[in-house]
């Protein structure tokens, strides 16, 4: 692994570990989780793979991402229409 992919991998790990802050099953199931994740790939050398699951790691960003504001949707979404009904 050359230095550019080295810092993309931390980069990857940063970002999802900021993400993971918020998420539903709490930030110690998803910091485990993601330790494991990156611990298992340790090993990979070949610049292909390595490509490859970065790229992986960048759509697990967009989903948790969707995950995030689909939560903060039906949030607003609750409230306007428990507004509603009350009035």
């Amino acid at each position: 692994m050359n230095s550019s992919q080295r810092g993309k991998v931390i980069q990857l790990y940063k970002n999802l570990l900021f993400l993971g802050r918020e998420y539903p099953q709490g930030y110690e199931y998803f910091r485990d989780r993601l330790k494991k994740a990156f611990l298992k790939n340790k090993g990979v050398t070949d610049q292909k793979e390595i490509q490859m699951l970065l790229a992986r790691g960048e759509y697990v960003i967009k989903e948790i991402e969707a995950l995030y504001m689909l939560r903060k949707y039906r949030t607003l979404k609750q409230r306007y229409y428990a507004e509603k009904d009350n009035r």
